[in-house]
């Protein structure tokens, strides 16, 4: 616990940070790491200032800060969550700079996800008045436009899509996946499928959202038929999606909850010969792996590759933790080698499940060994992987060779955390290793005074 004093140095301490902070400019592409770190502590400041001070205005005046379009932003972004603040905030902004539209949408976003709709058209009004060239961004008109569709306000949505004149954007493809999304939330399905018609008319092509988004809302609803039925006529129509458009409908599938009807699709996809694509089967294998049917994603891995399919390394991200947890080492190992040969380079969160398994399992000299195979492979530790390490030493009660470890890590720059600190030295104490027990307390003091 700390004391009065202790606290009120660490208050004083950090008002002279601020002060120091306070006359930072944005950094330059070249500046140094120094720099960026002391501004990025800067904007988190501000923010913890905007989202909890009863008068931020007072406090943000006192520090007298360079307001510029970078730090507004930045600012305005890691806010997102606090639309009231975030309006004050920028109300306080712009009485010290002239605010660019990049700092207008972000703002006009924020509003929109808290329904904030009124001061939200105020603003764009502003936006209007200061600039009347003004163009807002499809990607906020789209924003704005879901947000809108997510709350059944449609009638509000068709109203933005068709002001895109009057805001100066174009209206593309996005803009009417947008409206599309919009209309498929509050199931006005053949309103959907009449705007890719008139979509079609205006001499715009379907993208892959396109399809899916009204895909998605066919299946969500139970209208299986209708979501395959369209994807039928549009491809006789000449407008195939980019994707097949059985990938489209077992991504559907997946987002409306019909797991088991999408595993049969895809059975029967790769009894014919086919193979989904690569995005579609990381999806299916990801959401029947979190429903525990691991031997039916490894059967459908070892099938589809036969079949042509080329994993990507997301497939294995999903496949080898998903494997270790159930204690199929040899298929990790398998599947890591694989990986391997395909000529993706392994990253630390892929051996550590297996590491993890093998501890599980009591295979303690295998894991060792196998951790050490990765070192000598080029492909260096991380902190998660030796505090797993470590943690699963001290489970299993070889806290000798938990505190090597930990020694270990400490010698490659990476700092443990006290919890292992704490396992590793009363362990050894446990064990009558009181003098190692003693250099482990010893190299976490001199860590902290570092």
């Amino acid at each position: 616990m700390l004391s009065f004093r202790s606290t009120k140095f660490l208050l004083s301490r950090t008002n002279t940070n601020l002060q120091s902070l306070s006359h930072l400019n944005p950094f330059p592409p070249s500046a140094s790491t120094t720099n960026k770190d002391a501004y990025f502590a800067l904007i988190h400041h501000i923010t913890n200032i905007v989202r909890r001070d009863i008068y931020p205005e007072r406090t943000l005046n006192r520090l007298n800060l360079p307001v510029t379009s970078d730090l507004v932003f930045r600012v305005l972004r890691a806010c997102c969550h606090s639309p009231s603040e975030s309006l004050r905030f920028f109300t306080w902004a712009r009485a010290h700079y002239s605010p660019t539209s990049v700092e207008y949408e972000e703002l006009v976003k924020t509003l929109a996800r808290a329904k904030l709709y009124a001061s939200m058209w105020k603003l764009i009004t502003q936006m209007k008045a200061q600039n009347p060239k003004f163009s807002i961004s499809s990607d906020t008109v789209c924003s704005i436009i879901q947000e809108y569709g997510k709350h059944g306000l449609i009638d509000q949505a068709v109203e933005v899509f068709n002001k895109c004149d009057g805001l100066n954007c174009l209206q593309g493809v996005d803009v009417y996946n947008a409206l599309l999304f919009a209309l498929c939330e509050v199931k006005m399905f053949h309103g959907a499928y009449g705007l890719i018609r008139r979509m079609i008319r205006k001499g715009l092509v379907p993208d892959k959202r396109t399809y899916a988004v009204l895909v998605n809302g066919w299946c969500c609803n139970g209208k299986l038929r209708e979501a395959q039925d369209f994807l039928d006529e549009m491809s006789k129509k000449g407008f195939n999606p980019p994707v097949r458009g059985r990938d489209i409908l077992i991504e559907g599938l997946l987002n409306a909850g019909y797991l088991e009807a999408a595993k049969k699709m895809v059975t029967k996809m790769t009894k014919e010969g086919f193979v989904p694509d690569v995005n579609t089967f990381n999806s299916l294998i990801e959401a029947i792996c979190n429903a525990g049917e691991v031997e039916f994603c490894v059967d459908m891995y070892h099938g589809v590759c036969k079949l042509g399919l080329c994993p990507d390394i997301n497939t294995y991200r999903i496949l080898i933790p998903a494997v270790s947890k159930v204690g199929r080492i040899d298929e990790a190992l398998r599947l890591l080698h694989n990986s391997i040969e395909d000529g993706h380079r392994p990253f630390p969160s892929l051996y550590a499940p297996i590491i993890k398994g093998m501890f599980k399992r009591g295979q303690f000299d295998d894991a060792f060994c196998f951790f050490g195979e990765m070192k000598v492979k080029g492909h260096p530790p991380n902190r998660p992987v030796y505090t797993m390490l470590i943690t699963m030493c001290g489970r299993g009660g070889r806290f000798v060779e938990a505190a090597n470890y930990l020694v270990e890590m400490t010698e490659l720059g990476l700092t443990p955390i006290s919890r292992c600190f704490d396992m590793v030295s009363d362990g050894l104490k446990n064990c009558g290793k009181h003098d190692l027990a003693k250099r482990i307390e010893q190299l976490e003091v001199s860590l902290c005074s570092v």
